[in-house]
């Protein structure tokens, strides 16, 4: 039995991008230590750990902000994704400022664990977009012909 309730299809889509993020952010942490520990000893660790948590902050934020507010009017939606994205930018922008000058840690695993996780989550939210089935007229809608329309 299918789910009826308004939003419904859509939370569907961004439950599956955040569970794909999710796989792909373990996996990724998994390889990034491994990898920076075997490339740059304990720095390659710290900075495949810190690449990976600003990687988790930075891909998974707007999705969980989209499905905290499925539900709401677009313009509320709008407004809350809107200020998640600059509050990530910001975090993003000092973590950068605060990590620059500080050396305990790898730059390039840092830079390469960052940029796999954050190309990889926005090709798998582009995924679970173009492939999620929503339809165009929630079932009980106003203005819906009752859920009878065929598709």
């Amino acid at each position: 039995m299918t789910d009826e309730r308004p939003g419904s299809a859509t939370e569907a889509v961004f439950r599956r991008a955040l569970r794909d993020v999710v796989i792909l952010l373990a996996v990724l942490l998994v390889l990034g230590v491994v990898v920076g520990a075997l490339v740059a000893g304990w720095p390659g660790v710290w900075g495949a750990l810190l690449g990976w948590a600003l990687a988790v902050v930075f891909s998974t934020t707007t999705i969980v902000a989209m499905l905290r507010t499925v539900r709401s009017s677009p313009a509320g939606m709008a407004a809350v994704v809107m200020g998640t994205w600059v509050a990530k930018l910001l975090v993003v922008i000092i973590v950068l400022a605060v990590l620059r000058p500080l050396d305990f840690y790898s730059k390039p695993v840092f830079g390469a664990v960052l940029a796999i996780a954050v190309i990889g989550s926005a090709i798998l939210d582009y995924r679970a977009v173009t492939t999620g089935r929503v339809p165009y007229v929630e079932p009980g809608e106003p203005g819906s012909s009752g859920g009878s329309a065929r598709t």
